[in-house]
C-alpha cells in the first residue's frame, strides 16, 4: 500500500493517488509494498527502494549511506507496544530530490498517529527533510511513553517484592513474578535496540545536514534529538539495571523460603530423634531387660518418649528456630 503526503499551508494532506502527485508530494509511505509498486515509484523517482530482505540482510555498518543525491537509512521499530512483546522490525528512510520515502512491513503506531496530527497541525512542513525530523521526534515521544510505563510497571514489582506483609502464597507469587521480570527485561532490551538505531541515525542525519548551509534549524532540531535520545539511553540503562537487581532479589526471597522449608525438616528430625532412638532401645529383641517385665514400662517409655520431643521443640520454639 503506498501513501502520499503533500505540503498544504505547514500541514500536510493525505493524497489518493501519490504516484499520479508524485512532483508535489514529500512523503510516500509504503506499507507492505508489493514489487509492482516499487518498481512503479523507482522508475518515478529514479532510485531504488530497499526491500524488506535488503533491510534484514544488512549489517549495522551498512543502514546508514549515501548514493549520488540520495540518502538512505534504516532503523529498528517497534510495533505492539500496548504489551512486553514487542515486535521488532526494521524500517527504511530514503531522502532523495526533498522526498522522504519510507518503507516498512510492520506498523509501529507511530506511523497512525504522526499523519493525523501532522493535517491538524501547522509545523511547517515543507519538504522532506522537515517531515523526517518531525516524525523521528515522534518516534522518541512514542518511545518515551514506552519507557515510562515499563518505568511505571517495574516500580509495581517492586513494590510486590519488597511489600511489609507477606502473601499467603509466597512461592507462588514469586514465580509469578519471576515471569514478570523477565519480559520486563526482554521489553528493556528491545527498548535499548531500538534507541541505539535512532541514536545512529539521528547523528548520522545531522552529519548530512551540516553539508547544507540552509538547514540551520533542522540541525538543532536533529541535536536536540541526539541530547534526548542519550537520556533515554541512560533512562533504559537504569531500568535494566533495575530489573536485574529486582531479579537477584527475587532469586534469593525463593532460596530463603527453600532454605526455610528445609530448615523446618531438619528441626523435625531433631525433635523426632530422641523419641525415635528410645522406640528401638526397646525395640531390640533381647531376653533379658528389666523393663519389660516391669508394670510401669510402658507408661515410663512413653514419658521418655514425649519428653524427649518436648523438650527439644521447646528449645529450637525458644531460639526463634521456629
Amino acid at each position: 500500500m503506498i501513501s502520499g503526503f503533500v505540503p498544504e499551508g505547514g500541514r500536510l494532506r493525505r493524497v489518493e493517488d501519490p504516484l499520479a502527485e508524485v512532483t508535489q508530494v514529500v512523503w510516500i509511505d509504503l506499507l507492505n509494498p508489493s514489487a509492482e509498486e516499487e518498481t512503479l515509484l523507482e522508475a518515478r523517482l529514479g532510485v531504488d527502494i530497499p526491500t524488506r530482505e535488503e533491510m534484514l540482510r544488512l549489517e549495522v555498518c551498512g543502514r546508514l549511506y549515501k548514493e549520488e543525491d540520495a540518502v538512505f537509512m534504516t532503523a529498528t521499530l517497534p510495533a505492539r507496544t500496548d504489551s512486553d512483546d514487542l515486535l521488532l522490525a526494521p524500517v527504511g528512510f530514503v531522502i532523495v530530490g526533498g522526498k522522504l520515502v519510507t518503507v516498512r512491513y510492520h506498523e509501529p503506531r507511530v506511523f497512525k498517529t504522526f499523519p493525523q496530527r501532522a493535517g491538524e497541525t501547522n509545523l511547517g512542513y515543507a519538504d522532506g527533510e522537515t517531515v523526517l525530523v518531525a516524525l523521528l521526534e515522534a518516534t522518541v515521544d512514542r518511545m518515551t511513553d514506552i519507557l515510562e510505563r515499563a518505568a511505571e510497571e517495574v516500580d509495581a514489582i517492586s513494590r510486590g517484592i519488597f511489600r511489609s506483609e507477606p502473601a499467603k502464597s509466597g512461592r507462588r507469587d514469586l514465580m509469578s513474578t519471576l515471569q514478570l521480570i523477565g519480559r520486563k527485561g526482554d521489553l528493556c532490551s528491545n527498548i535499548r535496540d531500538c534507541l541505539l538505531s535512532l541514536q545512529r541515525q539521528a547523528g548520522f542525519f545531522g552529519q548530512v545536514l551540516a553539508d547544507r548551509s540552509n538547514s540551520k534549524e533542522l540541525r538543532g532540531r536533529v541535536r536536540t534529538l541526539e541530547h534526548y535520545l542519550a537520556s533515554l539511553g541512560d533512562h533504559s540503562s537504569f531500568l535494566s539495571q533495575k530489573v536485574t537487581f529486582l531479579l537477584d532479589a527475587t532469586l534469593g526471597m525463593i532460596n530463603i523460603d527453600q532454605s526455610n522449608i528445609i530448615k523446618i525438616f531438619s528441626i523435625a528430625a531433631g525433635v523426632f530423634l530422641p523419641p525415635t532412638l528410645i522406640a528401638s532401645i526397646y525395640g531390640m529383641n533381647f531376653r533379658f531387660m528389666p523393663e519389660l517385665q516391669w508394670p510401669y514400662g510402658y507408661p515410663l517409655a512413653m514419658v521418655l518418649m514425649i519428653a524427649s520431643a518436648v523438650l527439644p521443640f521447646w528449645y529450637f520454639r525458644r531460639r526463634g528456630l521456629l
